[in-house]
């Protein structure tokens, strides 16, 4: 095979960003060398120019029920259109059609929404946005739906998150066809810090702060994920936000769903857990920038909060996660 024919599937209202990681990251593997090669079309409904949703129009390459060139592997994208295409006939059965002739098949983001739609989560895992993930799992009963995961493959089915999950998933289609040295380039060139693995959670305590209007607990959360190997007491806390520190845990019980001191744990943990993936860091020293006194601290820390003990977690990501040291 000279190349691997990769059908990106657009639509009205398509997410400019969702075809780019894919097609872009691609595009870099072909000039570092993988061999076969990646050959990329758009193909839209009746080979007409889709407008993303960003307002910005793309020209297609091809038309999504015309096409029946050999195709490797189909990328649905997601966007705000994608319910508008989960309910489009000739899009849902064209891509059922191309499905039954790729070796592999996947969607970014919502595109899950038109994959559902032609019967292809059916029994499957799978996952999307998390903002989505109840009405996918309301609309498509038969889908396992997991709104947690960055990526899922079940068989030969990859779902991926929102948006920029699509670099990850990619990464991870490379890797899966050309091996781990050419992605580890890939990530390089690209300036994507490390491959995270597929499980890791879409929605960590950083990106996922607390959104709550209490001005107490915000100044506190927001001390907490900046500032790990600081003093972090309930006593510091509340002298940071100035309330006692009985008004404080009331406060963080009633909008953040723990006490401070849980909170505390959880986000220096996860700091820790994505420390322990993606470098190569003593367990003493990711300790230490975490804000916990020891490797037993951290260890005690992580089985409360995973189950696992560090070491575990560690060798268990490896194989997923290019593994960088720190200068």
């Amino acid at each position: 095979m000279d190349e691997r024919v990769v059908a990106v599937i657009g639509y009205a209202g398509a997410e400019l960003l969702d075809i780019a990681c894919v097609t872009s990251t691609l595009v870099l593997a072909n000039r570092l060398g993988a061999r076969p090669g990646y050959r990329l079309v758009l193909l839209t409904p009746g080979n007409a120019p889709v407008a993303c949703d960003s307002g910005l129009v793309l020209a297609s390459q091809g038309s999504l029920q015309r096409w029946v060139e050999p195709v490797d592997t189909i990328v649905v994208t997601g966007g705000l259109g994608h319910e508008d295409a989960g309910a489009d006939q000739l899009v849902v059965t064209h891509v059922r059609r191309l499905a039954a002739l790729s070796r592999r098949v996947a969607s970014v983001c919502t595109g899950a929404t038109v994959l559902a739609a032609a019967g292809l989560l059916d029994g499957r895992r799978a996952t999307t946005h998390w903002r989505f993930a109840d009405r996918l799992a309301r609309d498509y009963p038969a889908v396992r739906v997991d709104p947690a995961p960055i990526y899922v493959r079940d068989g030969r089915v990859y779902t991926s998150a929102g948006v920029t999950s699509a670099l990850d998933l990619t990464l991870a289609l490379v890797e899966e066809d050309h091996g781990p040295e050419l992605a580890r380039r890939l990530a390089r060139d690209l300036v994507t810090y490390l491959q995270r693995p597929g499980n890791q959670a879409q929605m960590s305590s950083f990106t996922a702060a607390p959104q709550v209007r209490d001005a107490y607990v915000r100044s506190v959360t927001d001390l907490v994920t900046t500032q790990l190997d600081a003093d972090l007491s309930l006593r510091a806390l509340s002298a940071h936000a100035g309330i006692s520190p009985r008004q404080l845990s009331r406060l963080f019980v009633r909008h953040v769903g723990r006490t401070p001191g849980r909170y505390v744990r959880r986000v220096r943990t996860e700091a820790a857990a994505h420390l322990l993936a993606s470098t190569d860091r003593t367990v003493s020293a990711i300790a230490r920038d975490c804000g916990l006194a020891s490797a037993e601290s951290l260890r005690q820390a992580f089985v409360a909060e995973y189950g696992i003990a560090p070491s575990r977690y560690r060798t268990a990501h490896r194989r997923a996660t290019r593994v960088v040291s720190p200068p």
